[in-house]
């Protein structure tokens, strides 16, 4: 499908999801790119499964039924990401998808020798920034445009000055701005090189077409509760047939055709399944309901805080994320702030916003380290509603204009 265009989208009119009925005074939750909701389905498919007795390894009859729930999940997510289920390798999330993939030892046809060396975008995730297995020396990254995309120039010129057969990794969107990236003009530059090309799809599903989204790519790596399924459950999958990881991290039995060793996590891969089946079929409308979300909520910000920047805006974006700082104030105590007003937003990936460190892809794109340090993330997801953005407007000028009057800033 095409990407919902943010510019022509205005303020369409939002589908109320009809799952959600939250009572009066509860809580808001706008933090979806770093966990989305269990989906009711999902838990359904869950607690399901965990009544299912036996080891899918076994060949019983409990053991064959524990198996079926493993490859029903595994066709429903093979299908939302373009491929054949035998591509699909169920792993605990996209961490330990991205720590399996992001290897020299992936063989193809062809290749006597391993990969060469690494090359990644300054603003992937951390998962990807440390989770490979080259030698630091065999590692490069390429820089970012100001609007938070991969800079193509430098990353034809990264490719062309090494040696051998490159292993790129590029995000399908970023997780702290929402910012789509170039992934099939990178892909051909990687793919002249006669190299792979691994993308951290976890941010896409749902929000945008998938295929689309990771076009170029031969390898994803995805994960359940990015999109509504259980915590602890994610998956490679080679979109490439001819293409074989031959140094798995976990080994032990055969499972997962050997690429990943250990008894399935079968309640959370059928949690898995279902909400891969349910964002499959919902993306086009879904996406265009959410980028109406993040539109009303932009429009609404410029009117609290005009001086507010919001980053990434001139790029091709993710319809249910929007990055922004208004100068002066801190992210940190904003948050506190928002969250005793019942609202829940974060400052960017989760797994590092509960440090003091500033954002390493605010920092890429070349935003001010001052205003960087005031960035605040919300995203948006299934159960997301327009009163969730009109409370979240109302609570952020209430903050805002209270840490002001603190600092004397009118």
């Amino acid at each position: 499908m095409e990407r919902p265009s943010p510019a022509a989208e205005g303020e369409a009119e939002v589908r109320t999801p009809p799952a959600m009925a939250p009572a009066e005074n509860s809580r808001v939750y706008l933090d979806y790119n770093a966990t989305a909701p269990l989906r009711p389905e999902a838990r359904a498919a869950t607690l399901a499964a965990l009544d299912a007795l036996g080891n899918p390894s076994s060949i019983h009859a409990e053991g064959r039924k524990a198996r079926a729930i493993v490859e029903e999940a595994r066709r429903a997510v093979a299908a939302l990401a373009g491929a054949e289920p035998r591509a699909v390798v169920f792993v605990s999330g996209g961490t330990e998808a991205a720590n399996l993939a992001l290897t020299p030892a992936i063989s193809a046809p062809g290749r006597t020798a391993p990969l060469a060396r690494l090359i990644v975008s300054a603003g992937e995730h951390p998962c990807v920034l440390r989770g490979h297995r080259f030698p630091a020396e065999a590692v490069a990254v390429a820089p970012l445009t100001a609007d938070g995309r991969v800079d193509l120039g430098r990353l034809a010129a990264l490719i062309s000055e090494g040696v051998g057969a490159p292993l790129l990794a590029l995000q399908a969107a970023n997780n702290e701005t929402g910012v789509m990236q170039p992934l099939a003009e990178a892909a051909a530059l990687a793919h002249a090189a006669g190299g792979v090309v691994v993308c951290d799809a976890v941010q896409a599903p749902g929000r945008v077409g998938l295929a689309a989204a990771t076009a170029g790519a031969d390898v994803l790596l995805l994960s359940a509760h990015k999109l509504g399924g259980p915590k602890g459950a994610g998956a490679l999958v080679a979109l490439r047939s001819d293409l074989a990881i031959e140094s798995p991290l976990l080994r032990g039995g055969g499972q997962e055709r050997g690429q990943r060793a250990g008894t399935e996590n079968v309640a959370a891969i059928a949690g898995f399944g279902a909400a891969a089946r349910l964002v499959a079929a919902e993306v086009e409308d879904e996406g265009r309901r959410l980028a109406a979300l993040r539109d009303r909520l932009e429009a609404r910000l410029r009117e609290a805080a005009p001086d507010a920047a919001v980053f990434g805006a001139a790029a091709p974006r993710l319809p249910n994320t929007i990055a922004f700082a208004a100068p002066g104030v801190a992210a940190s105590t904003l948050l506190i702030a928002l969250d005793l007003a019942g609202v829940a937003a974060s400052s960017g990936s989760a797994c590092s916003s509960g440090k003091v460190t500033p954002s390493h892809v605010l920092a890429a794109m070349g935003v001010e380290p001052g205003l960087a340090a005031g960035a605040i993330r919300v995203s948006f997801g299934w159960a997301s509603r327009e009163a969730d953005v009109d409370r979240f407007v109302a609570a952020y000028r209430e903050a805002l204009a209270g840490l002001r009057r603190r600092r004397g800033v009118t």
